[in-house]
């Protein structure tokens, strides 16, 4: 069985993730993906993130319709409780690593599941500074969603120093387009191209504030969400 794992802070989730999800279906043969909003993601966030209930509750709503998009409590505070509400916190929750989230979720596969990770290829610009990334891409394989101005060669520069192909190698793949496979020795990245959607959750979030219409954004049940509890009113 192939399974795919889409991690993100999902705030708020939108179509564009929607979009890169059923294009990795399609292109992977996905059996069912795993969306998993990350409580603490190890990058340092420049606001404060919504409340896990919410970010949970919009990715339960998006994908609702969709047979095998399955909301995933794999990053869930460990004082979130089955009611789906937040005890307070006593001490500084660890960031949520991928590559524990990934071996975590392996322990229940059967020999013969892959499984695979969906990014987009700005956040696949920096892998090489995530946490044990060479490890990850051993547990795993890739689906990078592209999208305009980058090549085939920004991909595999891209990759922990250890796993890059040597400067000769890549340079021909300059003026290529990322799309594709790229496999290599402990490596395997399947590229999405015409999924890129100038969608981003900054901009939703403004027009949260200024009381503008969000479907055109987010499925028209995160629209209601965020506006019937004015998620994003005040920052």
């Amino acid at each position: 069985m192939n399974i795919g794992l889409f991690g993100g802070t999902f705030d708020p989730i939108h179509r564009g993730h929607l979009a890169l999800a059923r294009a990795a279906q399609e292109r992977c043969k996905l059996s069912r993906i795993l969306f998993v909003a990350a409580d603490v993601p190890p990058h340092k966030q420049r606001r404060p993130l919504s409340a896990f209930s919410h970010r949970y509750a919009m990715i339960a709503l998006a994908t609702a319709q969709e047979k095998n998009f399955v909301p995933s409590m794999l990053e869930a505070p460990e004082d979130f409780d089955a009611r789906g509400s937040a005890k307070s916190k006593t001490s500084a929750a660890r960031p949520n690593y991928t590559i524990d989230t990934v071996r975590r979720l392996k322990q229940s596969f059967k020999k013969a599941d892959r499984l695979f990770l969906l990014i987009g290829i700005d956040a696949f610009a920096d892998i090489a500074e995530w946490h044990q990334a060479v490890a990850l891409f051993r547990e795993c394989e890739f689906v990078v969603a592209s999208r305009p101005g980058y090549s085939l060669a920004d991909v595999a520069n891209a990759l922990p120093e250890s796993l890059r192909p040597r400067q000769e190698v890549t340079k021909p793949f300059q003026k290529q387009g990322a799309t594709g496979d790229l496999v290599l020795s402990g490596v395997t990245v399947h590229l999405l191209d015409e999924v890129y959607q100038p969608i981003s959750s900054t901009k939703i979030r403004e027009a949260a504030v200024a009381g503008k219409p969000l479907t055109r954004f987010v499925e028209p049940a995160v629209a209601d969400y965020i506006m019937k509890i004015g998620l994003y009113k005040g920052r």
